[in-house]
Formats: structure tokens, C-alpha cells, sequence
């Protein structure tokens, strides 16, 4: 019988698919057409990546959410906190425009729902640089719930992003499962099977393959959303 007690997946490529260069260039557009003329492009996407930078780099004195308001703010300022409310409502409006950029995979939300009926805890292991509107609107672009998943990492959550091992950690703490009782779900060579670090399993999803190191994938499991079925079955 199979060791695992809870699945991790990865949203952005994996439950949901995307070209993930294609959706941020659209994401740091959209969001400068709508705040523009406070935050023109020009300005406001470097302000932006930076900020996503520093989440990669936190080390976890502090939330996510936190160090990205820190780097955005020594870049315009600390009178952008009265802009938040703006950010907000993008999220809620604006950014749902984004679902045109992105793919839809039926056998994402059919292989969550599979695997929840077996009795596997079943929780969303994204990187944690959206706040959590964002995050939210992109699980139900994949046709799923945030209640589908046992926990989700957001920006407010998370004081680690990937593929820092402290990341997958905290997960496991917090879903109080031993690493070695995780399985990780993803299609991002090194952000998601960096957990096999910390003692999870992991499987490569290949429907959207990331690798953009070139790293040698074949001793991971791997395959489609029917692979991972059968290899769950096999355990």
C-alpha cells in the first residue's frame, strides 16, 4: 500500500495550463494600462519584477507579501500604500481577463477530484508570489475550488518561494504530514521537483514540461495525467 497521505500540485503549467512568460507579460501589461498614468509600463514592470525577485530571495524573516511591498515601495515610494486598494480591485476585475491567455486542461480538476475520492489529501502547492485573489480566480480557471485543496500557498502565507527546500518544509508542516507522505505534482523541473530534496516524492508532469536548465528528467516519474494515476496505483 502507498506510503503517500497528501498530493501537492503546482497551479501555473500544471492544473492550469500557460506559457508562462506569454501570461506575465500579459499580467504586468494589463496591470499598468489599468493604474496608468500613476504606473506607466515603463516604470511599473521593472518595479514589479523586482519585487517578485525579492520574494525568490526572502528568507523568511518576513511574508512574501511583505518583501515584495518593501522592494516595490524603495522604488516609488512609500505613498504607494495608498494605491493598495487599487491593487485590490485589480485583482478582482481586471486580472480575470487573464483566463484568455491561459489553456484549459478537463483531466486537472478530474484527477484532483479522482484522487480526493481515494482518500488522498489533495493540497496547491503554487508559487507563492499572487495574493491570494489572484490565486483564487486562477484555481477556478483550471475548474476547480480553493476549497477543492487542503491548503493553497499565497504571497500572505508564504515566507519562501521556489525551489528554496524551506518552502516545501512549510507546507508539509503546516498540512502536518512527514515530507516523505507528500508527493509533489509539477511541470517545472526546477521548481517543483526541488522537493525531492526534502524527502518528498515527486512526478513530472509533461502535458506543459518546463526545464529550463536542460537538466537530465529520467529518473523522475513522469507523464501525463493518466501517468500519475497509474503510478499512484502502482505505489
Amino acid at each position: 500500500m502507498s506510503d503517500i497521505q497528501t498530493i501537492l500540485f503546482d497551479l501555473d503549467g500544471t492544473l492550469l495550463p500557460l506559457d508562462q512568460d506569454v501570461f506575465i507579460q500579459a499580467y504586468f501589461e494589463l496591470l499598468a494600462k489599468t493604474l496608468s498614468p500613476r504606473y506607466p509600463a515603463d516604470r511599473l514592470m521593472p518595479a514589479m519584477r523586482k519585487g517578485v525577485e525579492a520574494m525568490f530571495y526572502n528568507d523568511g524573516k518576513a511574508t512574501n507579501e511583505a518583501v515584495f511591498w518593501k522592494t516595490f515601495c524603495a522604488v516609488y515610494g512609500e505613498d504607494v500604500t495608498k494605491d493598495l486598494t487599487a491593487f485590490d480591485a485589480f485583482y478582482q476585475k481586471e486580472f480575470q481577463a487573464l483566463k484568455a491567455v491561459c489553456g484549459y486542461q478537463p483531466k486537472a480538476a478530474e484527477t484532483v477530484g479522482r484522487l480526493k475520492e481515494a482518500g488522498f489529501r489533495v493540497a496547491l502547492a503554487t508559487n507563492p508570489v499572487f495574493p491570494s485573489a489572484a490565486t483564487e480566480a486562477r484555481i477556478r480557471w483550471a475548474g476547480l475550488e480553493p476549497s477543492d485543496f487542503a491548503y493553497v500557498t499565497t504571497y500572505e502565507n508564504a515566507s519562501f518561494a521556489k525551489p528554496h527546500p524551506a518552502y516545501y518544509r512549510r507546507v508539509a508542516a503546516v498540512l502536518n504530514c512527514p515530507p516523505e507522505h507528500c508527493l509533489m505534482v509539477g511541470n517545472d523541473v526546477v521548481d517543483d521537483m526541488e522537493a525531492e530534496r526534502v524527502g518528498m516524492k515527486v512526478f513530472l508532469l509533461t502535458d506543459n514540461l518546463l526545464n529550463r536548465e536542460g537538466k537530465d528528467i529520467t529518473h523522475y516519474p513522469q507523464g501525463s495525467y493518466d501517468a500519475l494515476l497509474s503510478y499512484l496505483e502502482m505505489l
